[in-house]
């Protein structure tokens, strides 16, 4: 008896010689036998199918650090680049170098004797912001505060404040100054306050530079609150050991950056 009622017709196979004893009638309607072809007993017992299975990982994307700086003369914007190597050698991190707004005209740049922007760097608005993971901000000192052209950049970001979609990324500053009492401190010092009201996390170096912090022999920018350049009157580049606490400060932030990610 099938399941839901019903009977089941039996399936089972008559011998040969019951079939050779049914009358011819039996068979008038049925159709002619068909060959069933030899099946190599050897094949069937030799060969063996193999099915490989590949699994393809996804690929994890990296934490993205955005290097946003602003530079007449190229000092912070050598800073930066040793910087994104410092963040480059974290594992599971990237950094991007971007570039604000000029807000100072061709002529006037001319004037000043700045050199032309490396091309090779984009500028970034500010609803670019939110992509990012961390930032790293460089610009050089006015007066012991930022830039104007950096200042703007950050009068720009008012949306993204009143959405609150900087919330909770962290930042971190790095500086440039004329001399040695021109703003190496208050000029990173002064910009947290744009963190602030972004609800930003600001990230300083402290002294984890280790020695290269208490140096005297040579003249060199940088303090707690971030790497930093001596300029001089524009001619002087930055030094070995100004370079590397900028290397520094890029591998740092990346550390932090990837541990907040992962909590």
């Amino acid at each position: 008896m099938g399941k839901g009622g019903g009977c089941v017709p039996s399936k089972k196979k008559k011998h040969p010689s019951a079939l050779a004893s049914n009358s011819q009638a039996d068979h008038a309607d049925a159709p002619p036998p068909v060959p069933i072809p030899e099946q190599s007993s050897e094949i069937q017992a030799n060969d063996t199918i193999t099915t490989t299975t590949t699994i393809v990982q996804p690929e994890v994307a990296k934490l993205k650090i955005f290097i946003v700086l602003y530079s007449m003369y190229g000092h912070v914007e050598g800073l930066a680049k040793r910087m994104k190597k410092g963040v480059d050698g974290v594992e599971g991190v990237e950094g991007l170098l971007f570039r604000v707004p000029e807000t100072l005209t061709r002529e006037v740049l001319e004037s000043m004797k700045a050199p032309p922007k490396d091309e090779s760097i984009p500028e970034i608005s500010a609803a670019e912001l939110v992509e990012a993971d961390g930032f790293l901000f460089g610009f050089p000192t006015r007066y012991g505060c930022m830039a104007a052209q950096m200042k703007a950049f950050f009068d720009s970001t008012g949306q993204l404040w009143k959405e609150g979609k900087l919330v909770g990324k962290p930042a971190g500053f790095f500086v440039s100054t004329g001399t040695q009492g021109g703003g190496q401190e208050t000029t990173a010092w002064t910009a947290i306050t744009q963190l602030a009201h972004h609800g930003m996390l600001f990230v300083p170096i402290g002294y984890t530079f280790g020695a290269g912090m208490f140096k005297m022999e040579s003249i060199r920018g940088g303090s707690p609150y971030g790497a930093g350049v001596f300029a001089g009157d524009g001619t002087r580049e930055p030094s070995e050991t100004e370079l590397a606490l900028a290397e520094h400060q890029g591998k740092y932030m990346a550390a932090v950056v990837k541990r907040l990610c992962q909590a």
